[in-house]
């Protein structure tokens, strides 16, 4: 069957493409927003386990900060 389409104008379609380019530009920094956050969440975990491991007073924390060398790793 025949359906009678109504064709959108020119300002009409105008404001259609604003508005899509405008809910791309909200995706856009939703996403950047996130991932600044699972960036921040990151850096303050690693802080935190420096931060634990000074406040129980070890004196190594410093391989916190490095990493452990493969060597310790197979000695023990």
């Amino acid at each position: 069957m025949y359906r009678h389409h109504q064709w959108l104008d020119d300002e009409a379609e105008h404001k259609a493409s604003e508005r899509q380019t405008a809910s791309l530009a909200a995706i856009v920094v939703i996403l950047l927003l996130l991932l600044g956050g699972l960036f921040l969440v990151q850096r303050l975990r690693e802080a935190a386990v420096i931060e634990d491991c000074l406040m129980s007073g070890r004196r190594n924390c410093d391989a916190l900060v490095i990493g452990p060398t493969p060597g310790l790793l197979r000695r023990r």
